[in-house]
């Protein structure tokens, strides 16, 4: 049978629980076991797909549609495994579900409850993603912060596994140990007081995690382990890192790995974090930069940027870098400053490449086009990313085809011009207000035309990448933009779709209607962003 891992946050959210399961489960990789994750949240959302990035960060999708928490692309990169729908649940889809079956009398008839029907779901839906994936480990993220409301059905779906299956169980607290400025002090009540709450839940844990801004040292550690009932092994130090990818390294450091296997009677099967090792050695001793600019508009939540809106891109964008022994240096550059300031264009003068990725609305629409533009006659390395093509080519039909009215029908419903339109299909649904995982998601395939970029890049004919996304290019503009020299790299051979466009006589320049950030892992950076970064290398 499976081991299960439930990891649960404490004293306040944004922690990086999502790291911690991601490092737990590269560790016991690298001890020869199969291991996979699940994330649960706890919103009355059925998916991620509605969330505003600003205040949810990005929207992953699994290779088979899902739109998800950013956490699924954690685990994806550091397991460098695929994820798939059901590996990911809400408050909202669990009742859903469970609705679902009553209406279909699978309850034979009985009162159906909150407790004990919905965390039985729950758990129903945790075995069930173990079977498929085959996993020795199950890492469960249980999203939110204990002692909030809404996550208690799922720690009692927790404690009500853990009384089926005692041997097969085991808690890991997250917690945050703050070092208020005016005392000088690491503080452990906070953790104290989350642990006891979790305690309230009926759950012991049995490692805790001890998130911080230094490392933990051993009179915090004796007392982390006499007021939480732990041993103080079992108390392992996380101390803010420059890079996410040296977790693992750091739980070792604290022999995180063999503790766990104690606990579940288990030997590892080997020992190999060699080629993590290797990784991190190369992002902790990069001195030469490449710098990259991201122009968007999904930056700024009051005074504060909000970089998860875009975490794929920037993670990709790092793996590619790294794979040259580069040090990235990303900047985030406000479309909207175009629109007010043309003169601030010049600017992209200064950067190795640039990137328009994803994104939706009219906001900052103009500034985008224009640093399209900026790219593309000054010759400066550019990737497109959904949005960031559709642009492309309405940049490209504007200028170089005078079609001086061309837009999007999302922008601007009337244009003269649609050279980026909705599917029948979709339109449809858009009149219907159909919003909730409606659009293009997941896995499909496209054929690359040979001896393009792309093509080069990929090394093959026929690849497979996720999409999200309503708007296409038209195919009633294609023969005029094609004329004009715009290069249809790649497309989907089911409908006839551009997934892929670029330039002849540019160093780069290629936009995709898929998201290929999705992919990309920090020890196989993806085709198209390792060609990316060579370009604005040379």
């Amino acid at each position: 049978m499976a081991k299960y891992i439930f990891v649960t946050g404490g004293v306040m959210s944004g922690i990086g629980k999502g790291i911690v399961v991601a490092s737990i489960g590269k560790i016991l990789q690298s001890k020869g076991f199969e291991v996979t994750a699940i994330k649960i949240d706890p919103y009355i959302n059925v998916d991620a797909g509605t969330m505003n990035p600003i205040e949810h960060g990005e929207v992953f999708v699994t290779e088979d549609g899902m739109e998800t928490d950013q956490d699924i692309g954690n685990y994806e990169r550091f397991l460098d495994r695929t994820i798939m729908a059901d590996n990911y649940m809400t408050t909202g889809k669990v009742y859903e579900t469970v609705i679902h079956r009553e209406r279909n009398l699978e309850y034979d008839g009985k009162c159906v409850e909150v407790v004990p029907h919905i965390p039985e779901e729950v758990n129903r839906r945790i075995y069930r993603a173990a079977r498929q994936t085959k996993a020795d480990f199950v890492l469960i993220e249980i999203g939110g912060t204990v002692g909030e409301y809404q996550n208690m059905l799922f720690l009692e779906a927790a404690r009500m596994m853990k009384l089926e299956h005692l041997k097969d169980v085991l808690f890991v607290l997250v917690s945050y140990l703050p070092v208020p400025q005016k005392i000088g002090e690491m503080k452990t009540k906070p953790t104290q007081y989350a642990a006891r709450t979790l305690n309230s839940a009926g759950i012991q844990p049995d490692i805790i995690v001890a998130r911080s801004e230094y490392s933990l040292d051993e009179p915090r550690k004796k007392k982390i382990s006499i007021f939480c009932n732990i041993s103080p092994e079992d108390v392992i130090s996380a101390p803010d890192i420059e890079s996410v990818y040296e977790v693992p390294l750091n739980f070792e450091k604290d022999n995180l790995g063999q503790r766990i296997l104690n606990k579940f009677n288990l030997r590892a099967r080997k020992k190999d974090l060699k080629s993590w090792r290797s990784l991190v050695k190369i992002i902790k001793n990069n001195h030469k930069n490449i710098k990259i600019g991201i122009v968007g508009k999904y930056f700024n939540t009051g005074d504060f940027i909000l970089a998860d809106a875009y975490i794929s891109v920037i993670e990709a964008i790092k793996h590619a870098a790294w794979h040259f022994k580069r040090k990235p240096e990303i900047q985030w550059l406000n479309s909207e400053e175009y629109e007010k300031n043309p003169k601030k264009i010049k600017e992209l003068k200064n950067f190795d490449g640039l990137i328009v990725p994803g994104g939706y609305g009219e906001r900052g629409v103009e500034g985008k086009i224009k640093a399209i533009e900026f790219a593309r006659k000054n010759k400066i390395p550019f990737l497109g990313l959904c949005y960031g093509l559709q642009l492309a080519v309405v940049e490209f039909a504007r200028n170089v085809c005078k079609m001086n009215a061309a837009h999007t029908t999302e922008i601007n419903p009337r244009t003269k011009y649609p050279v980026i339109d909705v599917l029948p299909e979709q339109k449809i649904k858009i009149q219907k207000k159909d919003y909730g995982a409606s659009m293009r998601l997941g896995a499909y395939l496209c054929e690359l035309t040979k001896g393009t970029q792309a093509q080069k890049a990929y090394g093959q004919i026929t690849i497979s990448e996720r999409h999200r996304h309503r708007y296409e290019v038209n195919n009633d503009f294609r023969d005029i933009l094609e004329s004009r020299g715009l290069v249809t790299a790649g497309l989907n051979p089911e409908r006839n779709l551009v997934e892929i466009i670029e330039l002849k006589n540019h160093p780069f320049f290629i936009a995709t209607q898929f998201h290929p950030e999705f992919k990309s892992r920090p020890l196989r950076p993806h085709p198209l962003f390792r060609e990316f970064v060579k370009a604005g290398l040379k």
